[in-house]
């Protein structure tokens, strides 16, 4: 690995474009620093502290949501309009032929799609956190104007970062949006190895339990590689060919079915939908819980909390990051995610069908139905220990630092999962380049 990141120093187009990428990440330290005017900041920081939906978009910003700057939201609503376009894609049959026969106007098409979803999940993003922050007194400007300026810098942020994503996926090496979240990922690692030092000398946490707690983080941090890099190589044999008046005989390959497909998305939507109720208290205070509350009566028999109070408190301690029911219910939540993202991300009857157009087959099963049974059988299992896999990494790290009290040194498994499955992605490609400007010189020779 190494000796492919000092190769591609050596050659000038790629050396060109890991300089481009870290030039990108200039600017996104840059935007990180450019504050919203007229804020309070002593009550934003009370505000964040009260907010665990805040928290889970701090750590994907690089800083930017604590500073309150214009890319506070981060590319948060991009990465949210593409999950929603790519489920659309399987529900619409338009969006499908779209994307199977489009070609590369069909994938321009949708990429449009995507970047117009985009601004209208900004837009709303950003109205319920500028009303949220009014009502709490972040902003000495309560004026309707000063709300419009904080919408629009906050989309036009989000925007900015959607456009430095693109660049560096056409300019730079590897996927331009997955390097910018890696980047405010890793932005954040100084801070806490800073404050983890500071707290170590001062006798706030034990030099043990710290050395303990990265070795156990190198050994997940390994079971992460295994499970981006592991695949099940199902077999498939191609039939012999006459093409005029010649025969090419059968060749064998096979086809890699990865042991995650569903990569972080899965967390991402359960960690989404636990924190959504307690943000929702925050954002609209004691209205939507005396709303759900009334609601909650109506339809069924089982007597929830009846005041705002005792709605928050209900949330507080059954669904706390500490709680056992939070804990419980998130693993069952990344189970059914990764089991139902993995079922888009790999249709296995295009694969069947596909198989099938090509003359090749999976030796000792017969084409069309059968192998849609067969590869099924296959991605159940290694989707079941994905999942299992992906649920107690969910939920093993906050137990972790609980049980060691290594409380400034936050490493969730969100964060794992992205800097490492993006550092693999990008040495990936940096090999592929080196390995076409080899034949580039074979044929040249």
């Amino acid at each position: 690995m190494f000796n492919n990141l000092r190769a591609a120093i050596l050659v000038p187009e790629i050396r060109q474009r890991v300089f481009f990428v870290f030039f990108a990440f200039a600017w996104f330290v840059f935007m990180i620093h450019v504050q919203l005017p007229n804020v309070n900041q002593a009550a934003w920081q009370r505000a964040l502290q009260a907010g665990t939906f805040y928290n889970l978009l701090g750590f994907l910003s690089g800083g930017a949501l604590q500073k309150l700057s214009v890319i506070a939201m981060g590319i948060t609503p991009y990465i949210n309009a593409s999950i929603i376009m790519q489920l659309m894609t399987v529900v619409l049959p338009q969006l499908e032929e779209l994307a199977k026969k489009g070609g590369e106007e069909g994938r321009k098409k949708i990429s449009q799609y995507t970047r117009w979803l985009t601004i209208v999940l900004a837009t709303m993003q950003a109205s319920f956190m500028a009303i949220a922050m009014q009502r709490g007194g972040v902003f000495y400007d309560t004026s309707v104007w000063y709300l419009l300026y904080a919408i629009v810098a906050m989309v036009a942020g989000t925007l900015f970062l959607m456009w430095l994503g693109e660049q560096i996926s056409d300019k730079g090496i590897g996927n331009g949006v997955s390097l910018i979240i890696f980047i405010g990922i890793v932005l954040r690692f100084p801070t806490y190895v800073t404050q983890t030092v500071s707290s170590t000398s001062q006798g706030g946490e034990s030099w043990f339990n710290i050395f303990l707690y990265v070795v156990i983080a190198l050994v997940v941090i390994v079971s992460i590689i295994f499970l981006y890099q592991g695949q099940r190589r199902v077999p498939v044999q191609q039939a012999r060919r006459v093409v005029g008046r010649k025969m090419f005989a059968g060749r064998s390959t096979y086809i890699p079915l990865r042991l995650n497909n569903a990569g972080v998305i899965s967390i991402i939507f359960a960690i989404s939908i636990l924190l959504l109720p307690q943000q929702a208290l925050s954002w609209f205070g004691g209205k939507t819980a005396t709303t759900a509350a009334a609601y909650l009566h109506l339809v069924g028999p089982i007597q929830f909390p009846a005041n705002p109070a005792a709605w928050s408190e209900f949330f507080n301690v059954w669904f706390s990051p500490n709680g056992v029911a939070y804990n419980i219910v998130y693993f069952f939540l990344v189970v059914i995610f990764t089991f139902f993202y993995s079922g888009i991300v790999l249709n296995t009857r295009d694969v069947a069908d596909n198989l099938k157009k090509t003359g090749a087959f999976i030796p000792g099963i017969r084409p069309g139905q059968p192998t849609v049974d067969y590869l099924n059988k296959i991605l159940f299992r290694i989707t079941t220990a994905a999942a299992i896999y992906l649920g107690l990494l969910a939920v093993l790290p906050g137990a972790l630092q609980r049980g060691l009290s290594v409380t400034t040194f936050y490493l969730g498994s969100t964060s794992l999962l992205i800097v490492v499955g993006v550092a693999l992605d990008t040495i990936t490609q940096i090999e592929a380049r080196l390995a076409m400007r080899d034949y580039r010189g074979f044929i040249k020779r």
